[in-house]
């Protein structure tokens, strides 16, 4: 049921799916960053369905932090995040190539500072405050203690190069 354009429903994990629109541009935007089109921090995340079976492709942006890149689950327990633990967490990231990788799921303890690196890049075309407000319902400048208020809400994942 679509009301006044807005897609209410939430399934059990209190995730919201995309509007159709919005599942579209990010479907062209993993193409495109698979292609090496996109800014060089967007890739592309492709995934077995865990239901399916068939290899699911998705944009995202990562973020680095103490020298690793990571993986910031704006929507929380989206999609992506369920089919890379149904898949025992690998996965292949395009970017003009496929590398094979591992992907760490960080603890919630753990996750404050590396939300707050994602906080202080541009994520293809927006801006840090936008991120923050839309998604955490936080400021750009959220404090690490905020952002460990809300950290539990969004798995955070470390890329890791596979053997």
């Amino acid at each position: 049921m679509i009301v006044l354009g807005l897609m209410p429903y939430r399934d059990r994990a209190g995730y919201r799916p995309p509007r159709p629109h919005v599942a579209r541009v990010n479907r062209l935007v993993a193409q495109l960053a698979a292609l090496g089109l996109t800014p060089r921090d967007t890739i592309a995340l492709e995934v077995r369905g865990r239901r399916s079976g068939k290899l699911r492709r998705t944009a995202l942006v990562w973020a680095e932090h103490g020298g690793n890149r990571y993986l910031v689950s704006l929507a929380g327990e989206s999609v992506w995040v369920r089919n890379v633990r149904a898949a025992n967490h690998e996965a292949t990231i395009r970017r003009l190539h496929a590398q094979r990788v591992r992907l760490e799921e960080v603890p919630v303890t753990q996750r404050a500072p590396i939300l707050k690196a994602y906080l202080s890049k541009r994520a293809y075309s927006k801006s840090p405050e936008y991120e923050a407000r839309e998604f955490f319902g936080v400021s750009a400048e959220a404090t690490l203690e905020e952002l460990d208020g809300i950290a539990e809400r969004y798995p955070v994942f470390r890329i890791v190069e596979a053997d």
